[in-house]
């Protein structure tokens, strides 16, 4: 139930956004029509039609994404006829003679021609209207369509989609009621009916224009990615209460009571979330034989999930392996569940190697089957819960940050648990490269997908090609905007690159990573990266050298940028001098 509030209300922000403004004439022009006879049935027409579509999308593969590709020219043709059956009645009765049916529920729909009103109508138009919605992806939504593509489709998916869509709808329909008192008003003022009809049917042509040109996922898109990503991560950490059925418990108590001394034992404040669930299920363990909940009763246990191409882990990885070596002698176990994001991250050899580069030395359960993510009904990487002594999770936090109160968290359940652990100072790790902390009041982009069931703001003017091998061309993208050149074939998670090419991106970030792979042969590939055109210098990533060369040898994240000097929004590009490099998705720090 919570998870559904909080799609509806991730729904009902959408209105906040520009990337409503492309539908917002075709919800307008039906200003001044009956509520539950136009507007109510176009409305649900757009949420049933927009939640099938998603789900489709996010599980259904190519297929689905093709079918789109048809029902959307159908749409665009479609909303092009209303508006133009809005601006002239002459119009739509051309319009209504060789598509007879069409045209009388287009003349319906906008009550330009001689009949009323329709539900058909209206929820004809609804249908229209839900093939072309495509809301930004913030962090509600996100976390939606993350689920949806781990588990698979389910009625859970839908009904979350549902909820998300009707959140859009009610804030619309709010909108649309204002609106009408306003258009009513300015018809009996000032009797301009007949000309806020034209405008309206312009206004309709216009959105059209903007969806059939791509600037809905684009140029919207882009301007809108902190407009309303701060608030929906609000409703998140206000709503999101730990499916376990106990409190949420994100943080520590920062003002913690001491007994008198040797009067009674320590008991910390932070609430009991429920018993924690088993770790039964992965499919290896590295660096320890399995742990059973058995083993680990006595013990606090920090669980880490993580996957260990996620920039935002392995930010992380500094602190968890600090408390590790700081509190195992005090009676803190950590178990990092390595839970894979991408299929790369599921071959435990590249998990292997993962843990070697950055030093754990703590257990790690290989969670290829998501067994111990759905048993603690998880959905963040990376994730922290804290287990107490008895077998409760006592805390969690979700996300990069708050590193000492997950600290102070570990010391008062250790306390508790008996240890003569002192509140001491929190570690400081000495982070460097890609594990040093994100510039976060510098960063201006977002993570973004190149596998098109989550790619957004793609600029090159060829479109994403599902599948199969296309030649793409790319200009100067605007901000937060990316293209390919050369011939790639774009699949479900990521880009293989089949002739050599590249790709650009224009960012604002201190740092800018790429998740990269040498593809199925394994042979390494060479790349070069020019920030703004010329060689990056000082501001060159860990993976390259000051004139901008580098070599994929793994599938991992590669840092490949990070500004010295004062952060602004630059060009970059990658050229690979091989072909077979295989590209999933960009990070900012």
């Amino acid at each position: 139930m919570t998870l559904l509030i909080i799609a509806y209300l991730g729904g009902a922000l959408t209105i906040l956004s520009p990337c409503i403004l492309p539908i917002l004439p075709f919800v307008f022009a039906r200003a001044g029509q009956p509520f539950v006879k136009s507007t109510l049935p176009m409305l649900a027409g757009m949420a049933a039609t927009f939640a099938l579509v998603a789900t489709l999308a996010a599980v259904g593969g190519s297929w689905a994404i093709r079918a789109n590709e048809y029902g959307r020219l159908a749409a665009i043709v479609l909303l092009a006829l209303f508006g133009a059956s809005l601006l002239s009645s002459r119009i739509a009765s051309t319009l209504a003679r060789p598509i007879v049916d069409l045209g009388n529920n287009i003349m319906n729909a906008t009550g330009g021609g001689r009949g009323t009103t329709t539900v058909k109508s209206a929820l004809l138009l609804g249908v229209a209207t839900g093939l072309l919605w495509a809301p930004c992806a913030g962090p509600i939504l996100g976390l939606v369509l993350t689920g949806a593509a781990l588990q698979g489709a389910n009625l859970q998916t839908t009904f979350l989609l549902i909820a998300y869509a009707a959140g859009a709808a009610t804030s619309l329909a709010v909108a649309l009621l204002v609106g009408g008192k306003l258009f009513a008003a300015m018809k009996r003022s000032l009797g301009l009916g007949d000309r806020i009809r034209q405008v309206l049917g312009a206004a309709v042509l216009a959105g059209v224009a903007v969806i059939a040109l791509g600037l809905d996922t684009s140029l919207l898109a882009r301007i809108s990615y902190a407009s309303t990503a701060s608030l929906e991560q609000a409703v998140l950490d206000r709503l999101h209460a730990k499916p376990l059925g106990g409190a949420s418990s994100e943080v520590a108590s920062k003002d913690m009571v001491i007994a008198a001394a040797d009067t009674k034992p320590f008991r910390s404040d932070l609430p009991a979330e429920g018993y924690a669930p088993s770790l039964d299920g992965a499919v290896e363990w590295l660096n320890s034989k399995p742990l059973t909940s058995e083993q680990l009763r006595g013990k606090v246990v920090l669980v880490d999930f993580w996957t260990y191409s996620c920039i935002n882990c392995i930010r992380t990885i500094p602190y968890v392996r600090a408390w590790a070596e700081k509190y195992a002698n005090q009676g803190l176990v950590v178990i990092g569940v390595h839970a894979p994001e991408f299929a790369f991250e599921k071959k435990v050899d590249n998990v292997k190697k993962a843990i070697g580069d950055f030093q754990i030395g703590y257990p790690v359960a290989i969670d290829n089957d998501y067994s111990i993510w759905r048993a603690f009904e998880n959905s963040y990487w990376p994730a922290t819960y804290l287990i107490d002594a008895k077998g409760q999770i006592r805390y969690h936090h979700f996300g990069e940050g708050n590193y000492n109160r997950t600290e102070k968290a570990i010391q008062d359940l250790l306390r508790e648990a008996g240890s003569q652990t002192t509140e001491s100072a929190p570690v400081v790790p000495d982070a460097k490269g890609v594990e040093a902390g994100p510039d976060l009041g510098n960063i201006r982009s977002g993570e973004t997908y190149l596998g098109y069931e989550q790619a957004a703001n793609f600029a090159s003017p060829e479109g994403l090609q599902p599948d199969t091998p296309h030649n793409y061309s790319i200009a100067e993208p605007g901000l937060n905007g990316w293209g390919l050149s050369g011939t790639w074939t774009v699949g479900r998670d990521q880009a293989t690159l089949d002739q050599p090419g590249g790709i650009t991106y224009r960012f604002s970030a201190r740092d800018l990573h790429l998740v990269l792979g040498p593809g199925a042969g394994g042979k390494p590939i060479r790349f070069q990266v020019k920030i703004d055109g010329k060689a990056p210098g000082p501001d060159h990533g860990a993976d390259i050298d000051a004139d901008g060369n580098g070599t994929v040898t793994a599938t991992r994240l590669y840092q490949l940028v990070r500004q010295s000097g004062t952060v602004a929004a630059r060009n970059f590009e990658i050229s690979f001098l091989d072909p077979g490099v295989q590209a999933y998705a960009f990070t900012f720090g």
